[in-house]
């Protein structure tokens, strides 16, 4: 930001070598599970577009799809799980999509060049919203440019490569820039849309909601696939002591309480995501400004004030009363740092504005998130359900 850096780190110490961070070519990732999952005995792999779920006096029981040569099918199933991503055409029977879309990325990838800092992300602090780089391969760099807003500029007609040029890249590392003006002028850009949803399901017999689907925060910080992963362990770990799931009603009541023990993961990403988009987008009102300028140094200040941060956002440490205390400690560092060396009238009202800022930025998310299921998932029923 503004000609500094500086370089965060996962705090790895207490874990086995094998917990590291990965970056990747999403499509491809998906693909090798799939051929993972298909490699098994126990597994028959049909390909088709679903075009609906079939349902039986409220209870779901299997699905109808499409072939690629257009025959129409049906699967039937005790247990369905729905997860057909962030442009769903099945999530309306299954929860309350309350779906926001802040901004879009435009994606474009650099090749055969080397990011500053080595096996790290980056995030570039712009005006007017960040801008990520990051490996996906041994030779590209995918690059995302935050556009806030519903709308892209149009690709046809030129207006977005101008944007790129004259916008964007200015503020990028000067050593990206020849790289990142060539992908532009190469002209293979794509956009896709900021989307954010919090989970908020519809216990619904003989189905169950996962994925972009299901829940989705922003994606500033990568955060898509530990949570959806997460709540794949969770439900393996709640279904495999079953040895039979056609008792829809009684499998429905159980299922319930993984909406409340994926909380603890899924919260803490989901509310750092969004506040700390909103926190680093620029902003003409100075008490805004003051929080950006916090923010960045207080991950620079290193030790807890970046590790904690990082193994919030990475999914290692999933504490949300964590979360909490960082953002506010971020919040009381820039109101600190106004008072000195006298604490005037006019800084103390920008102090005051800051703290309100900083409130009005988090505590919508939580609340969208759910309070006691957040803070208090052990007082929550369904977190003791025991296998039927």
């Amino acid at each position: 930001m503004d000609g500094k850096n500086t370089k965060l780190s996962y705090p790895l110490e207490k874990y086995d070598k094998d917990v590291a961070g990965r970056s990747f070519h999403n499509g491809r990732f998906v693909q090798r599970m799939r051929e993972k999952a298909a490699s098994h005995p126990n597994v028959r792999m049909e390909q088709g577009t679903v075009t609906s779920l079939v349902e039986h006096k409220g209870t779901v029981t299997g699905v109808q799809y499409k072939t690629k040569d257009g025959k129409e099918l049906s699967a039937s199933a005790p247990l369905t799980i729905v997860c057909d991503g962030c442009f769903s055409n099945l999530r309306r029977a299954l929860c309350n999509p309350k779906v926001e879309a802040p901004s879009s990325f435009v994606g474009l990838i650099l090749e055969n060049i080397n990011l500053p800092h080595i096996n790290h992300g980056h995030v570039i602090l712009a005006d007017p919203s960040p801008i990520l780089f990051y490996k996906i391969s041994s030779t590209e760099i995918r690059c995302l440019v935050d556009v806030p807003g519903q709308k892209v500029p149009s690709v046809t007609s030129g207006e977005l490569g101008r944007y790129l040029k004259t916008v964007v890249a200015p503020q990028i590392p000067p050593e990206l820039y020849d790289s990142f003006i060539a992908a532009v002028d190469k002209g293979n850009i794509r956009s896709m849309p900021n989307r954010s949803m919090p989970a908020d399901p519809q216990p619904t017999p003989g189905a169950l909601l996962l994925g972009d689907a299901f829940n989705m925060r922003h994606p500033l910080t990568g955060g898509g696939m530990t949570v959806a992963l997460s709540d794949i362990v969770l439900i393996r770990n709640l279904l495999r002591p079953l040895r039979d799931l056609h008792d829809s009603a009684t499998l429905c009541k159980y299922l319930e309480s993984f909406y409340t023990l994926r909380k603890p993961v899924a919260s803490t990403i989901n509310t750092l995501a969004g506040a700390l988009y909103k926190v680093f987008c620029a902003s003409p009102d100075k008490a805004r400004q003051e929080m950006r300028y916090a923010c960045f140094d207080y991950l620079s200040l290193g030790g807890i004030c970046s590790e904690g941060p990082v193994a919030l956002l990475s999914g290692l440490n999933p504490r949300p009363l964590s979360l909490f205390l960082h953002f506010f400690a971020v919040a009381i560092y820039g109101v600190g740092r106004l008072m000195i060396p006298f604490p005037s009238p006019r800084r103390m009202w920008l102090g005051a504005r800051l703290i309100s800022g900083a409130c009005k930025i988090i505590f919508p998310i939580i609340k969208s998130e759910g309070v006691r299921q957040m803070f208090f998932p052990a007082t929550v029923p369904a977190y003791y359900r025991a296998p039927p």
